[in-house]
């Protein structure tokens, strides 16, 4: 087991995996997010962090853009991408959201979905997302609402955090204090996007049976299926049992919940 202090080396690689753990809600996210920012058709966009191409997919489908290129730093994933996606219009391109290789002022919008608190230096990579938009473009992106109301994660980390108070640093509700309002709005105005407003994302998460719930945290994608591929198997079981313990449980089986994002916009002045 990895040694309480010390932070397990969190992985967003494997595409399949992603798209079971939290790929299948970031696609009803990003609907939400394409529907707020109602843009006119045939913009060229720029999907910062693209991942396994979740908003591509529904720039695509819902914005009628000229153009959408994705960018991720992970070959798996804008493989991944561009085995979901095929379209004249979308391009997927393997790079690093804090230098983004496309030259100035090339896009209409730059936008970016639940990528920003797994920046390392999250104003280096809004200077470059404004970079890279041309003057009166858009500038938006979205992250999970980890500390409050994104449920799944908020059940497994309360349930993990009361059998392994070492855990706590590990928790993206404390980690990433960046996934809130007034953070988002002021790093915004701190990088010179103008305008910029913020709003809530939320969208229901339906789980057939408790096992539809448990098992994407056993893929190893992200902070909480990293923390518990650490732990033996003895220990697993019984986070599993206070996971299953804190949720309602339809009579059917199911378990509904909501996954909240919030999301942040603003303009590019001249």
């Amino acid at each position: 087991m990895t040694p309480s202090n010390a932070r397990p080396r969190e992985l967003w690689t494997a595409g399949e995996r992603y798209e079971a753990y939290v790929g299948r809600w970031s696609r009803l996210v990003a609907c939400e997010f394409i529907e707020w920012l109602r843009l006119p058709a045939q913009l060229r966009w720029l999907d910062v962090g693209c991942g396994t191409g979740a908003l591509t997919e529904t720039i695509l489908a819902c914005a009628a853009p000229a153009e959408v290129i994705g960018i991720d730093p992970s070959e798996e994933f804008v493989s991944a991408a561009s085995d979901r996606v095929q379209d004249k219009w979308v391009k997927f391109q393997i790079g690093e959201a804090r230098a983004l290789p496309q030259v100035d002022s090339a896009f209409d919008v730059v936008v970016s979905g639940l990528v920003l608190n797994f920046v390392p230096a999250p104003a280096t990579a809004i200077a470059e997302m404004r970079r890279v938009v041309r003057a009166g473009g858009t500038v938006a992106l979205y992250v999970w609402d980890y500390a409050g109301e994104m449920q799944m994660m908020r059940h497994f980390w309360h349930a993990a955090i009361a059998l392994d108070p070492s855990a706590r640093p590990l928790d993206e509700g404390e980690r990433f204090l960046i996934c809130k309002p007034e953070h988002l709005l002021a790093l915004f105005e701190d990088c010179g996007i103008e305008e910029p407003e913020c709003t809530i994302l939320e969208v229901p998460t339906v789980f057939r049976n408790f096992d539809d719930l448990w098992s994407p945290f056993l893929g190893g994608q992200g902070p909480a299926p990293t923390y518990l591929s650490t732990l033996s198997e003895g220990r697993q079981a019984r986070l599993r049992e206070h996971v299953r313990a804190r949720l309602s449980i339809a009579n059917d089986g199911s378990i509904h919940l909501i996954a909240r994002a919030y999301a942040v916009r603003g303009i590019k002045s001249a």
